[in-house]
């Protein structure tokens, strides 16, 4: 069980709750995009989602959307207040709840870029964070964690780089000109790295706590950093850094 998942969750009642969110009829409709509604047609054909071995599961409350990338994908309605309940044991029922809690940040008001960025969306993102990076870390080495084309091809050119991943179609391969690693070498990647380059999945697949302890800051005593929209609103709960500029 994913303790930092667990204080993200305490946090996300304790919003529900002061904004009267759980006790009213408010129906969290969640269910997988297709890879056309969920990044269009990027550039490249190497995106997870287009392997189908992952969805963007989406939540919609009042007219704010939330979404979170998840391998077990499903439909679910229900209220909030039964989703708070939820036990966050299995990714169906942590993207269930992830995706919840994007969408009631967003109807709230508290975050944006709930919405995955499309077409040229991430080669254009991967271009930004490459400057980002530059502006507010300055040339680090990172270790990205989390396969990510675009941002992988962008990356490399400037910083040195490491990328783990756990897809073992990936794993062992050159991608987008960098060597793919797995779990077996994952702590002298960690450990190597000023920055830890986060995807935003490792909430809704429980793995999070590896990486990070609850105020942000990596275990290894790296910088963190978080990409993506699936952890958009626990990033705003807690005060986590996350750049997602191309998303909606």
């Amino acid at each position: 069980m994913s303790a930092i998942l667990e204080a993200v969750r305490e946090r996300a009642v304790s919003v529900w709750t002061a904004e009267d969110m759980l006790d009213q009829s408010v129906q969290v409709v969640t269910g997988p995009l297709t890879v056309e509604q969920a990044i269009g047609n990027p550039e490249g054909k190497d995106f997870p989602i287009q392997k189908g071995k992952e969805r963007l599961m989406e939540a919609g409350i009042r007219d704010a959307r939330g979404q979170a990338f998840t391998d077990d994908f499903g439909a679910h309605t229900a209220t909030l207040g039964e989703i708070a309940k939820l036990p966050l044991d299995t990714n169906f029922h942590r993207s269930v709840f992830v995706a919840a809690l994007n969408a009631s940040m967003a109807s709230l008001g508290r975050t944006g870029h709930t919405i995955h960025c499309r077409n040229t969306g991430p080669r254009e993102c991967s271009d930004k964070i490459a400057e980002h990076i530059r502006a507010d870390y300055g040339t680090p080495k990172i270790t990205q964690v989390g396969f990510q084309p675009a941002m992988i091809q962008a990356l490399h050119k400037d910083f040195e780089l490491r990328v783990l991943d756990l897809d073992p179609d990936n794993v062992g391969q050159v991608k987008r000109g960098v060597f793919i690693e797995g779990p077996e070498t994952a702590g002298e990647a960690l450990a190597w790295a000023d920055l830890l380059l986060i995807t935003g999945t490792t909430l809704a697949n429980g793995s999070i706590d590896d990486f990070i302890d609850i105020s942000g800051k990596a275990l290894t005593g790296a910088r963190a950093l978080f990409y993506g929209t699936t952890i958009a609103g626990a990033a705003q709960l807690m005060g986590w850094d996350r750049y997602c500029p191309q998303s909606e």
